[in-house]
């Protein structure tokens, strides 16, 4: 009893009558009217006996407070806010400045964390939980060949199993835990999959990446004019007139000045990049 007024114990029905926490369990209200009928019970104004059967009721509902408490510490729940808010984070932090999955992933991983505080966590599982990430994120530095990926996978899984004490009754139900684990882990294999991707491209930038780019004449140009090139507006200057508006391409840069022509012409007029 002390114990699980203390330290806020979290504790199965079972476990609340072995110890002494409750006097008795009841399937359903009926049984417990029935068990609860003819107990003597000690209150402020002295000892009364207590007469439910057919006594009238009246329910009083939880208010949305407690409905809120009720639902976040559902281990099911509380296990998706988790991995929501990890995933949340990854995203923000793979591409910055998205805020919107950052913001989702902190609120998701704090409440996750307020409904640990009230169920009766495992420490290993969230260990492997995390460590699960780290794997995956190595992953992307690291050619493995899968070995990484495949490490991940397994220590979410283990981590997932093993997220609540040994011997409690709550448990993350399998219609949750199987789904999660493989959007959890197809999110970071497809990240795996672009970084990779993106390593294998030609590294291009300053000078010899605006070589080529397809921007737009923010300005006519005769000769000289503004476009909007690599997402910057950059003073211009063509032999050929160009119309604001028109696509036109990049010779060469000198200095803070480009020498651009119309995207028409050109032999490779087809194989620019557009930015």
């Amino acid at each position: 009893m002390e114990t699980a007024v203390r330290a806020a114990a979290s504790i199965t029905a079972e476990e609340a009558v072995r110890d002494s926490v409750v006097d008795l369990l009841a399937a359903n209200l009926d049984e417990l009217l029935r068990l609860v009928d003819g107990r003597k019970v000690q209150t402020e104004g002295g000892e009364h006996t207590l007469r439910t059967v057919g006594a009238p009721l009246h329910t009083v509902e939880m208010s949305w407070r407690e409905r809120l408490l009720a639902l976040l510490t559902n281990p099911s729940i509380a296990y998706l806010l988790f991995l929501a808010g990890i995933l949340g984070i990854g995203m923000e932090l793979y591409h910055p400045g998205g805020i919107l999955p950052g913001v989702v992933g902190g609120i998701s991983l704090i409440l996750a964390f307020f409904a640990f505080q009230n169920l009766p966590i495992n420490t290993a599982g969230i260990l492997l939980i995390l460590l699960a990430v780290v794997l995956f994120v190595l992953e992307i530095k690291v050619p493995s060949f899968g070995i990484l990926s495949i490490g991940g996978v397994t220590s979410l899984i283990l981590g997932s199993l093993f997220l609540f004490e040994p011997g409690s009754a709550l448990r993350v139900s399998l219609q949750v835990l199987i789904p999660s684990v493989l959007v959890f882990a197809g999110f970071f294999t497809l990240v795996v999959l672009l970084a990779a991707r993106a390593q294998k491209r030609p590294k291009l930038g300053g000078v010899d990446g605006m070589i080529g780019e397809i921007g737009e004449a923010a300005t006519g140009l005769d000769p000289e004019g503004k476009v909007f090139v690599h997402g910057e507006y950059w003073n211009a200057r063509s032999s050929i007139p160009v119309e604001r508006g028109a696509q036109v391409r990049v010779l060469r840069v000198q200095g803070l000045k480009l020498e651009v022509e119309p995207a028409e012409h050109g032999p490779d007029a087809s194989g620019g990049r557009v930015s």
